[in-house]
């Protein structure tokens, strides 16, 4: 495994695991996917020049329109939810009180 794999598996794990232990605030929780997609993004714009196939160049450009929606909704979800709620605190929704 060389260092650049390495280093975009652990960005992926890392953000996973602050996405596991860090869920105060929903801030934080867009923050982790969006290091997730970024690792991911990094990660599959590297792996055509590696294997020299020029056929897997269009998947990474998806992947970024995906996450630019992903952020997009989450912000959205973010906005509303400070509205409602007045605050970002994942321990305030709940689904059973909508």
């Amino acid at each position: 495994m060389s260092l650049m794999h390495l280093s975009f598996y652990s960005a992926f794990i890392l953000s996973s695991m602050g996405l596991a232990f860090h869920r105060t605030h929903l801030i934080s929780a867009l923050l982790c996917l969006e290091s997730m997609m970024l690792s991911m993004y990094i990660a599959l714009s590297t792996w055509p020049i590696e294997n020299q196939t020029p056929s897997l160049t269009l998947t990474p450009m998806i992947m970024l329109a995906f996450s630019a929606c992903e952020a997009g909704t989450g912000l959205a979800m973010l906005v509303a939810s400070t509205r409602t709620h007045g605050s970002d605190h994942l321990h305030n929704l709940n689904l059973l009180q909508c």
